[in-house]
Formats: C-alpha cells, sequence, structure tokens
C-alpha cells in the first residue's frame, strides 16, 4: 500500500522531532536545575574543574555543578547579530572579532541546521523553523555562557575527548587561533587569514575555547538562522544573561543581487531571467518574499520599542556601514559599550578602501572601495527585476529608507543615491 505525501511529510517531522529530543536529552540537564536564577538557586562563584558533560555521566546534579548558568554577576556582555545571508554580517561580525576584549563566534547555528534539517535552504518552511528555533535558542544560551561542550552534541562527526576540526569557520574567530586555545599566532596578528589559522593552529580544543571565552569581558555571536527579533524574546529576557542586539539590515535588492552571484546553482532560475529578460513560469519566488517580510516583522518589532528590548537593540544598514564605516562603527561600539581599539581602526583601514574592479576580490571586501560597493547592485540587476522586487517589498523599502527606481535610466544612473539619510537611534 502506498504511502499518502502527507504521511511521508508527517514522518519526517516526527524523526526530527525524535532527533531534537534525544540531543536535548543530553544536555538539558543545565536548563531544569535553576528555576529560578537566584543565589539561593544557584552559586554565584567557583570554577569547574570538569566539563559538564563529564560531570553529567558521572550522575552528580545540582546548581552548584553549572555556575556559568547562574545570574551573570560579572556582568559579560553578550552581543547577537541578528542577519541574513548576503547583507553583510561577516564584516560586522569581523568588526566585533577584532576587538581584544570581544569572543566572537561565526555562525554556531549552521551545526544546528545541518543536525536536524540536512538540506540548505533559505526559504525555510515555518515547520522548519519551528524545530530550528527551539534548539537554536538553547545553542545560543549555552555559548553566550561559554559553555561550547554543549554545541558537540551537533557537530559532525562528535568530538573526540572534546578536540575537533569540524567547527564551521573556527578560523573566522581570532580568539579561536590565538593563546591558550593555538600558539600559533598572537594578539597582534592583524587581518589573519582564516586557511592560515586552520593550517598551523590544527584540532580545535573544546576545553581551552571554553577558557578563552571565560577570559574575555564580551561575547558575539553572529547567526543568520534566526528569521526575526521577536523569536529571541525568551533568550533577550533572560536574566542570566546580559544581551544586547544589533540587527542589521540591507536593501532586499542588494541582497537579491549577491544570493544571485553566490549561490549560482540555487539561483539558476533567476540568473536565467537576468539574461533573457523572460522570468521561468517555475521560478521560486520565495527567497525574496521571506527576506522582505523577516525583515518587515523583525524591524517593525524592533523599532516599535517594546518593553522587553530597552536598552537592547540598535538597527544598522549596510549601506551605512559601508559609505562611513569607521564612524558607524565607533556608533555601534558607543552602544555596546566597547572603546574603539587600534586593531579595529587597522582592519577598517585594510579592508574598505582601494579599487573596485571586479577583480579586486576580498571576503569581507579588501582593497575594495566600501562605499561604491555598497550599491553596485543596479549594475547587475535587470530593471524588471528590480521593478519586481519594489513591488514585492515595497513596504519594508519605505519603512528602511530606500528609494524606488522609476525607470532604468535611474536605476543605473549612480551618480543618484537610492539610499535616503535615515538615523536609526538604538533603543535605550
Amino acid at each position: 500500500m502506498q504511502c499518502s505525501w502527507k504521511a511521508v511529510i508527517l514522518l519526517a517531522l516526527a524523526s526530527i522531532a525524535i532527533q531534537y529530543t534525544a540531543i536535548r536529552t543530553l544536555t538539558s540537564k543545565a536548563f531544569q536545575l535553576c528555576q529560578l536564577p537566584s543565589p539561593q538557586n544557584c552559586g554565584l562563584g567557583g570554577q569547574e574543574t570538569e566539563p559538564p558533560f563529564e560531570r553529567a555521566a558521572a550522575g552528580s546534579g545540582g546548581c552548584d555543578d553549572y555556575p556559568y548558568f547562574s545570574i551573570n554577576a560579572t556582568r559579560k556582555m553578550h552581543i547577537l547579530i541578528l542577519a541574513t545571508t548576503r547583507s553583510g554580517s561577516s564584516f560586522v561580525g569581523q568588526l566585533l572579532n577584532q576587538h581584544q576584549e570581544v569572543f566572537y563566534l561565526f555562525e554556531p547555528l549552521y551545526h544546528v541546521q545541518t543536525t536536524l534539517i540536512p538540506r540548505l535552504s533559505h526559504s525555510r518552511t515555518p515547520a522548519d523553523r519551528r524545530v530550528m528555533l527551539g534548539a537554536s535558542r538553547d545553542l545560543l544560551r549555552s555559548l553566550f555562557d561559554c559553555d561550547l561542550y554543549f554545541l558537540e552534541s551537533y557537530i559532525k562527526p562528535t568530538p573526540t575527548n572534546h578536540t575537533t576540526d569540524k567547527l564551521f569557520r573556527r578560523g573566522a574567530s581570532r580568539a579561536l587561533c590565538q593563546q591558550p586555545v593555538c600558539d600559533a599566532f598572537g594578539t597582534a596578528d592583524v587581518n589573519l587569514e582564516e586557511g592560515d589559522c586552520v593550517k598551523k593552529c590544527g584540532a580545535l580544543n573544546m576545553t581551552l575555547a571554553t577558557e578563552a571565552c571565560r577570559e574575555k569581558r564580551y561575547v558575539a555571536i553572529k547567526i543568520v538562522r534566526v528569521a526575526e527579533i521577536g523569536d529571541l524574546r525568551a533568550l533577550v529576557e533572560d536574566p542570566r544573561l546580559n544581551i544586547k542586539v544589533i540587527q542589521l539590515v540591507r536593501d532586499p535588492r542588494g541582497i537579491l543581487s549577491s544570493r544571485i552571484e553566490t549561490f549560482r546553482d540555487m539561483y539558476r532560475l533567476w540568473r536565467i531571467w537576468r539574461a533573457t529578460g523572460r522570468r521561468p513560469y517555475n521560478l521560486d519566488l520565495s527567497p525574496l518574499t521571506v527576506v522582505c517580510d523577516d525583515f518587515l516583522s523583525s524591524v517593525s518589532t524592533g523599532l516599535g520599542h517594546p518593553y522587553w528590548l530597552k536598552g537592547k537593540y540598535m538597527l544598522v544598514r549596510y549601506e551605512d556601514m559601508a559609505r562611513n564605516p569607521l564612524s558607524k562603527t565607533k556608533e555601534i561600539f558607543d552602544y555596546l559599550g566597547l572603546s574603539m581599539d587600534k586593531n579595529v581602526e587597522d582592519w577598517i583601514q585594510a579592508n574598505t578602501q582601494g579599487s573596485n574592479e571586479p577583480s579586486a576580490k576580498h571576503k569581507f571586501g579588501t582593497v575594495r572601495d566600501s562605499a561604491a560597493n555598497a550599491e553596485s547592485w543596479r549594475l547587475r540587476l535587470s530593471y524588471d527585476m528590480v521593478e519586481y522586487t519594489q513591488t514585492v517589498c515595497r513596504k519594508v523599502l519605505q519603512q528602511l529608507g530606500y528609494k524606488f527606481a522609476k525607470s532604468e535610466e535611474e536605476l543605473k544612473n549612480m551618480s543618484i543615491s537610492l539610499v535616503q539619510d535615515k538615523t536609526f537611534v538604538p533603543f535605550l
């Protein structure tokens, strides 16, 4: 007897749910022990001598076994960069990564997605998002508390003796390429290449990484796998954490252009549309509509100034960062309470100025003119694609201060900016 497609989908979702439940069973002990985070329930002092997984296996329990889940007595700052793919989030993350007092992690939720939802998609279904969200919040809470052992459950193959060479983009974090994690590089090494870190540092010791995290005053994490700020309310309101959110947005037309160039197989039909001027009948428009719907919902929440985001939310446009990287970085650092680090200034100088020739490529924009690059999408998209995007994303374009191109001539006239001068004041 044949199974209906609905039955197959239900079985698949049940399998994912069982897998996630199994992972949480292995790692949920710390979240269940302390119902009310208070000095009476959880010890505030002391350093643990064994990794939490080993203590759990030994049968120990109680709040004293998990001091890093207690109230944030030292008020370590937790920074979350909330963005979407191809919005400039890697650049913003690297600004924080250069600071000596910041422990930075690049996209740890990648491991959650590849474990629970192996197929990679930029337009995940509501069911996929629900599966991802609970696991993502748990992992973020754990990582902000410098419990990197929690991440091991999602890394495949599972780390041996808390050591792995499979951490996604390990080299994008300076803290994971320096002492005490790695002796190959020093704090004075600027513009450290990811490949050099991976080659010279070898496998990552999660215990040493945890120690490095605890030594820093700030923990910063960049994510593109959570749809909007409202999905993170439980995390933002957690009294054990001290979170500030930077939501990075970009002109959806620029995001579309960048994705077409970067994810060539996934956006093959979009490239056919651009090349032929005819939109394929089977073109999946959801990658565009999802971005705009998520932006509109999230930005509306953030700019609506709900009480739970007071002092914890800042909206940043990629175009403003690209046009004025140094002054915008200072604004962000002021919001976070960070002083400008010389390493940060040197990195900005090295990564935002130079030729805008197509041959001058670099992961974060090195030797390119970042200001010119901010609106370069206008030369790569056809006018009918832009016009369609403006129709689908009208509300969010207006909300974020992006101007409409009313003709092909106006679109290609780079002397006229399509970005309004607009100030978004942090919610203090």
